[in-house]
């Protein structure tokens, strides 16, 4: 039988304790991990559909073949697998500001982590995503330069609602240009939000790239006796060389 909970490990970071516990949630019969930082949930294998869907739709929106995908965020790891779960996909960087998280992976606490830290594909860079997107430079000391097919990211809560005041630069239209800098002609940005679709951000998003959308993903809530949940994946392409 499970225990009702287990706490896995307990971290005390510049932003806040983080932890990851696991617990037994009698309305869906079964174990589900959680991250948290101090109060706030950062991530539940409970609610998965927005963060895959993030890596589906983006990818699903790419031409070609040989994509090199860049995510912020690591969590759970459930963006990041279904980046891999894409053929087309040629390499994977995932950046992750937390040491702890891409520990838990890298030491098999995470049930994903084997899988992710055994595809050659992936690699975790630790850092702030932030930072470095601010640079417009790429991710990875050795990518000076270099250009992405696509850009995913699922950090903060939503476009207007951040785990630091300082990520706020990255949703203006300065830090969004820098984003689109750094990908390919045809290349795709896209971020999660726990929010509805917000239709100022798109027109913000329109404002920088060539097409922009908000795709509003729907799933029953078991924790609110299924009733419907709203979450948000924004999309948004540069123009192709077409």
């Amino acid at each position: 039988m499970s225990t009702q909970f287990e706490e896995l490990d307990y971290r005390p970071t510049p932003l806040g304790a983080l932890s990851l516990r696991r617990r037994h949630e009698p309305k869906v019969g079964r174990d589900i991990l959680e991250i948290k930082l101090g109060d706030e949930y950062l991530m539940s294998s409970l609610f998965t559909a927005s963060e895959e869907a993030l890596a589906r739709l983006a990818l699903a929106d790419l031409d070609g073949s040989g994509f090199d995908v860049v995510v912020g965020g690591l969590g759970l790891g459930y963006t990041a697998r279904a980046v891999l779960e894409n053929a087309n996909v040629d390499s994977l960087v995932v950046v992750e500001l937390m040491d702890a998280v891409a520990e838990w992976h890298e030491q098999g606490l995470l049930p994903l982590g084997p899988e992710l830290t055994g595809d050659p594909r992936c690699r975790f860079v630790r850092g702030d995503f932030f930072a470095l997107a601010a640079t417009a430079k790429g991710f990875v000391a050795e990518h000076n330069g270099r250009r992405y097919d696509a850009v995913l990211v699922d950090i903060d809560h939503a476009p207007d609602f951040w785990l630091a005041e300082e990520n706020g630069t990255f949703y203006s239209e300065e830090g969004l240009r820098k984003i689109a800098a750094v990908l390919r002609p045809g290349g795709v940005f896209g971020l999660w939000s726990n929010d509805r679709p917000d239709g100022a951000f798109v027109s913000l998003l329109s404002s920088v790239f060539e097409k922009a959308r908000a795709e509003p993903v729907t799933f029953p809530n078991p924790l609110q006796d299924n009733r419907e949940a709203t979450q948000t994946v924004y999309l948004a392409q540069t123009a192709s060389d077409e």
